[in-house]
């Protein structure tokens, strides 16, 4: 197969290190590890900005690539793994441990990346891996892998590969945005109580009118709508449980059903598939408790830095992550009664207060975390005249379609991992990939 070594199309950009007390002061985003996913990919999610002065050189555009030369784990999953810089990311920063592809003319960029994604590089990676605690790849091996020649067949390819990472980057900004309208509307009533403020200044009603009536016309003594109580969560449970794993752990095991630790809860519509583990079918059949339903909401149980709680929490459900799956000890699974509902639930617990008083109650202990009377007494506020129900029926479209969505990009995902493989054998016609795409997007 007629190839060149790396070298001949790129030169490489290390970065440097950044000052801590210089975090999230305006300027570039951070593109460090924490950016790119596993085997590749660009991570977005909480990226932090940098205030300090950056060298021209290391600052990135959308469209640049860039890449990990070391990992700090004995995985690998980040070793030689590249990140394409999304549309979204207007300028980032390369930090120490990141390093930019700068191309030469005339440089298949498109072709250079999806070959760097591939299975056969990744293999490569790992095989060419030094150290034992922190792994390394070395520049010389890096640059000395071979990039098969831009055939017009490749190319092909190539423009089916960008069309479907395309579409599961539109439809991940789609649901940053649906659960950003969903929260505001949340915060409007539940939180900052715009329509009875609305109604104390005489202003005019920007709801339906059945639903306007609802809102009391004045707040109490407390500051919150007059017939509203602030409770607390266990006035509202019908389901409180952790999950469990075999004795020994589960990193045996490589099939099975899946199992959803703390380090899987982040927010709605996220899910690392890097992450699955598994538990045999055996075990979760003879589980009493953690057997996952759609629309649970799951909060991180416990974990993180000694003397530092930090709660996560997300609602899974509709197929999304897996259609039949379950938690370990450390994430605790959610129901309330109807009257309040699931989608209510998420985003009260994702309020900054809700975080606060969970970060008070799960800080100052050895292994920092929530007990279930904590969860239990988490306050939580009960609006008159059924408006809770009200308000879960009119976020019900947005988490619907947000997983929606999310099924969506595990398709387009699936078919572009089967794809992969195929760039560098040859082996699926481009008429075949094509219409595979077409099939999902």
């Amino acid at each position: 197969m007629p190839s060149r070594a790396l070298r001949d199309y790129v030169d490489l950009q290390r970065g440097n290190t950044y000052k801590g007390t210089l975090l999230g002061l305006p300027g570039p985003k951070l593109l460090g590890l924490g950016s790119i996913q596993r085997n590749g990919g660009f991570k977005g999610g909480s990226l932090k900005s940098y205030g300090g002065e950056s060298d021209a050189r290391i600052l990135l555009r959308p469209g640049d690539v860039y890449v990990s030369l070391k990992d700090v784990t004995q995985s690998a999953d980040l070793l030689g793994a590249v990140a394409r810089v999304p549309h979204e990311v207007e300028q980032g920063r390369l930090t120490q441990d990141t390093v930019k592809l700068e191309f030469k003319d005339g440089a298949p960029i498109s072709l250079i990346y999806w070959v760097l994604r591939s299975p056969e590089y990744r293999g490569f990676c790992r095989s060419f891996a030094t150290g034992t605690t922190n792994l390394g790849l070395p520049r010389e091996d890096f640059l000395a892998y071979l990039i098969p020649d831009p055939t017009p067949a490749r190319l092909q390819m190539v423009a089916v590969l960008d069309a479907l990472e395309d579409k599961i980057e539109v439809n991940r900004r789609m649901n940053e945005t649906l659960e950003a309208m969903a929260r505001a509307i949340f915060k409007d009533w539940f939180v900052d109580f715009g329509p009875t403020r609305a109604k104390m200044e005489g202003r005019a009603p920007y709801l339906a009118p059945d639903i306007w009536s609802l809102f009391p016309d004045r707040l109490d003594d407390e500051g919150k709508p007059e017939g509203w109580v602030v409770t607390q969560l266990d006035k509202l449970l019908s389901v409180l449980e952790t999950g469990g794993r075999p004795k020994g752990g589960v990193s045996s095991y490589r099939y099975g059903v899946p199992s959803v630790g703390a380090e899987s809860i982040t927010r709605l519509g996220e899910f690392d598939f890097g992450k699955t583990k598994y538990v045999p079918e055996e075990f979760f059949n003879s589980m009493k408790k953690g057997h996952v339903q759609s629309r649970d909401v799951l909060l991180y149980k416990d974990g993180g830095k000694p003397g530092l709680f930090e709660p996560h929490v997300t609602l899974f459900g509709d197929d999304f992550p897996f259609p039949r799956f379950a938690i370990n000890e450390h994430v605790y699974r959610i129901r309330v009664q109807e009257d309040f509902g699931q989608n209510c639930l998420y985003f009260w617990l994702s309020t900054e207060a809700a975080k606060a008083e969970m970060r008070i109650k799960g800080t100052g202990v050895a292994i920092p975390g929530l007990n279930s009377t904590q969860v239990r007494s988490l306050s939580v506020i009960i609006p008159s005249d059924g408006l809770a129900k009200r308000l879960d029926r009119i976020l019900e479209p947005f988490v619907t379609r947000v997983l929606a969505n999310c099924n969506e990009a595990r398709t387009l995902a699936t078919t572009r991992d089967f794809l992969l493989p195929k760039l560098m054998s040859g082996e699926v016609r481009v008429k075949d990939a094509e219409a595979m795409a077409e099939e999902v997007l």
